[in-house]
């Protein structure tokens, strides 16, 4: 690895710290399973000038669906589904889920689903679920006014979260197309029915104590409260970083509903312990994750 290389990320990313677009950072790069570049810059919270650490604790947001997917293939590998099986055979409400067609989000027309929803079109984001974030067809729209935008709705555990997503019309026949989605979400749910476990007691003892990934949680304890970075987007107009309290503070309580394709907290050093895992085809030191058989490959 070329140590001046290297430092062109570095350079890069500052630029951002420099006209306040990221507030810091923190860059890990590993290769042939040794660290060969680490470093960080600014600010974790700019309120209280505290700097970003090597321990920070980042929001991983979408970075959780690759920790559910792995999980599902522990499962997969031990025979408590196939990737063909429908889904509404663990979670029942999705048998009658209707089809987008056409209307409005007051009147929307649906179709009856006609082509079987299936656990591997919950991985590839083809099974026509979306996300009320997403603000590109009425159906997001749909998703947002009954609670999905950048959360859930208030009091509903995972299941409920799925009952509710089965009410909502699908964006196309499962299959049809391709919409990044809550699909992850999903199939957490499916792990829940299938393993008899909820999902964050399962993720913990099957994937990140054996990983050492001591940091990755659904929710930072109080007395790890100080590493956790603040959270900020990009303002309207400047696209400066902008703190968004509200939405950051849901990082330090207990979520109700523990969803497969978003929701953990984590540090560099345990991603890189997951990611690495992956590198080596399923294995960290002596500690296995999932190895996909050969005859599943």
């Amino acid at each position: 690895m070329s140590t001046e290389r290297l430092a062109r990320i570095d350079r890069h990313f500052q630029r951002y710290v420099d006209d306040g677009r990221l507030t810091g950072w923190q860059i890990v790069v590993a290769r042939h399973g040794k660290v060969v570049h680490h470093s960080l810059s600014g600010q974790r919270d700019v309120a209280n000038h505290l700097p970003v650490e090597a321990d920070t604790i980042w929001r991983i947001f979408s970075m959780t669906k690759p920790i559910t997917a792995v999980l599902a293939l522990q499962l997969w590998e031990e025979g408590l589904f196939e990737l063909n099986d429908p889904v509404h055979r663990f979670i029942p409400s999705f048998k009658n889920t209707r089809v987008w067609r056409a209307g409005s989000v007051t009147a929307p027309v649906t179709d009856p689903i006609t082509e079987t929803m299936r656990l591997w079109q919950l991985f590839a984001h083809t099974a026509g679920l979306t996300y009320g974030f997403m603000y590109a067809h009425p159906v997001d729209d749909l998703y947002r006014r009954a609670g999905f935008e950048w959360g859930t709705p208030d009091g509903l555990d995972l299941g409920g979260v799925c009952d509710r997503l089965a009410a909502l019309p699908l964006l196309f026949q499962p299959g049809a197309e391709w919409n990044y989605s809550m699909g992850l979400d999903v199939l957490g749910r499916v792990l829940e029915v299938v393993s008899g476990q909820p999902l964050d007691e399962l993720l913990r003892t099957r994937l990140l104590e054996p990983l050492g990934m001591h940091d990755t949680t659904w929710h930072v304890p109080e007395s790890q409260h100080h590493r956790l970075a603040a959270l900020y987007g990009a303002h309207p107009a400047t696209r400066t970083a902008t703190p968004l309290t509200g939405m950051g503070d849901a990082a330090t309580r207990p979520p109700k509903a523990f969803m497969g394709g978003g929701g953990l907290q984590s540090t560099a050093h345990d991603y890189h312990r997951f990611m690495q895992m992956l590198a080596n085809g399923g294995e960290l030191e002596d500690r296995k994750s999932t190895r996909l058989n050969s005859s599943h490959t």
